[in-house]
Order: C-alpha cells, then sequence, then structure tokens
C-alpha cells in the first residue's frame, strides 16, 4: 500500500493546521491529569487510540498487519521509540514548564539530522552544525532559566530533571520520525499508525503491569482528559503528522510541529497563569533558530 500521490497545497496546510492545533492541547490535558502517573497517562493514551483505529480497521475488513518484514520491523523500531517518546515526555510534564518541556520536545529536527549523518551516513551541510550549536545554547539557557546558576551547577533542580526528560523525549520522537518516514513510502496512513500505536501501547501496557502501576482509583475529570487526550492529540493531530510524511520531507514536518509550543505556551498562561521568563525566551528563540536552519537542509533525504 504505497502513500498516495502529492495532494493539493490547500489540502496539506488545513491537515497540518488542524495537527498542530490537536498537538497544542496535549500538554494541557497531560497536566489536567497530575493525579495520574506519567505511564499510565501514556498507556491511556496510546491504547484508547489503538482500540479505536483496531476497531475501524476491522470495520473496513482491513488487514493493516500483512506487510512486508521489513516494514514490520521498522513499525517495530517506530513503536518502540513512541513509547519511549512518551514515557519520558509525559515525565517531563511532570516537573518543569509547559513551554520549556514543549519546546524542548520539539528540538527532534536536530537528532534527525545528526541521526541522519551518523545512521542513515548522509552527508551534513553546515546547517547542521550551526543548528546543532545553537540547539545546544538554546537548550542551557533554558535550563538556567528553570533551574538558575545554582540548580543548573547542581544538576539537581526539579526544572533541569523535566528538562533532561523532555530532550530525551526529544531523542525518542527523532527515531519515530525517522522510521515513520521510511514506511509511509511504502504503506498508507491508517495502516501504519494502526500498527505503530498498537506495538506503542503494548510496550506500555506491560510496563505498567511490571512496575504494578495501578490503572484505577483516580479523579474521575482526570479518565476524562486522557480520553481527550487519546482523541484529539494522538488521534487527529499524530495522524495529520503522519500523513504528511508521507508527502513531506520529514524536516518540513518537523518544522510544522514548531506551532505545538506557541499554542502550548499560550493555553500554559490562560489555564495555570505559567509566564516565560527573558531568559527562557532567549532560549526558545535560539532553539526555533536551529530547527528552522537544521531542518531546512539537515534533513534526511525525502521519500
Amino acid at each position: 500500500m504505497a502513500a498516495s500521490e502529492s495532494p493539493g497545497a490547500m489540502k496539506t496546510i488545513v491537515i497540518l493546521g488542524a495537527g498542530i492545533i490537536a498537538v497544542s492541547c496535549a500538554a494541557i490535558f497531560i497536566r489536567l491529569c497530575n493525579d495520574v502517573p506519567s505511564l499510565v497517562i501514556a498507556a491511556f493514551r496510546l491504547g484508547i487510540a489503538s482500540l479505536a483505529l483496531l476497531a475501524f480497521t476491522a470495520l473496513k475488513g482491513d488487514t493493516p498487519w500483512r506487510i512486508a518484514r521489513r516494514d514490520m520491523l521498522l513499525c517495530l523500531a517506530a513503536g518502540i521509540f513512541l513509547a519511549l517518546h512518551f514515557i519520558t515526555w509525559i515525565s517531563s510534564l511532570k516537573y518543569t514548564s509547559v513551554a520549556s518541556s514543549v519546546v524542548i520536545v520539539t528540538t527532534n529536527p536536530v537528532f534527525v539530522a545528526v541521526f541522519s549523518f551518523f545512521f542513515l551516513k548522509e552527508r551534513q551541510p553546515a546547517e547542521l552544525i550551526s543548528g546543532a550549536l545553537l540547539c545546544v545554547a538554546g537548550s542551557s539557557l533554558i535550563a538556567l532559566g528553570d533551574g538558575g546558576i545554582a540548580g543548573f551547577a547542581a544538576a539537581g533542580s526539579r526544572a533541569l530533571t523535566g528538562d533532561a526528560l523532555a530532550l530525551a523525549g526529544a531523542v525518542a520522537g527523532s527515531g519515530y520520525i525517522i522510521a515513520g518516514s521510511r514506511v509511509r513510502e511504502r504503506i498508507d496512513t491508517v495502516p501504519f499508525i494502526t500498527i505503530v500505536f498498537t506495538i506503542a501501547a503494548v510496550i506500555l501496557l506491560a510496563v505498567c503491569l511490571a512496575l504494578g502501576t495501578p490503572f484505577g482509583g483516580y479523579r474521575p475529570s482526570s479518565y476524562f482528559f486522557m480520553v481527550l487526550l487519546a482523541l484529539v492529540p494522538q488521534l487527529i493531530g499524530h495522524t495529520a503528522f503522519m500523513w504528511a510524511l508521507g508527502h513531506l520531507r520529514a524536516g518540513m514536518v518537523a518544522v510544522t510541529i514548531l506551532g505545538e509550543p506557541v499554542g502550548a505556551t499560550i493555553l500554559a498562561w490562560f489555564i495555570f497563569g505559567e509566564t516565560v521568563g527573558a531568559v527562557q525566551l532567549a532560549g526558545m528563540m535560539l532553539i526555533f533558530a536551529a530547527i528552522v536552519i537544521t531542518s531546512r537542509r539537515g534533513a534526511k533525504v525525502p521519500p
């Protein structure tokens, strides 16, 4: 099942715009489930989304699992990276601000470029080096703004822990994007996300069961927001971006995700009263510049 032919510009804008709005709500919904462990939030998010997709494909009579072995292995890798992405990023929101967490986790275009160089043997231009340096500088400024000089030196600040987890989420998310863009060259959106979301959900469920993390006993409102998390950011947001990976360069798709920290920061300001300091804002601007520069020339080869 190959990706469909190139869509029109307006269709692409509408789908990516819907995806940006949808994923911008993710950090807010997660914060509103603050009595639920990060693992459980991730498991509910992927579990509900995968069940919905499995039901949808069953009603259509599709068999998404009947794909080439090479593609299944890539889907397995994408599912593992997606599970790791949510474990680390959702955990980061327990420690640091929405703005810092979401900005750092969207540094994945830089890591996509780096991984493409080391693992795919793609030659990278000067934009990669300058983008990586800007990303390091921006992340350092955000860490300084979150923890201060003393917190940065001690590396024990609660906010710094959140920043580190968000960075780990960016690395894992980059693996998800690279594996996903490779598979999307040959497989349509719905079969791909059905397989990958299900793999990630099974992994998260297994980890929760192994650790004895309870699935019950939380506020009713938390279950409501976890359902919204699965339906809006996951099914609408991630599906929109995975659809785009079948038609656009991975770097171009990653650039559109820059809309997420903007939307999430605005929502956090309205809902939680979170503000962004001057040092953090400077770091965010450097990271935005790094992502734009790296994505223009440092992304992996187009599908």
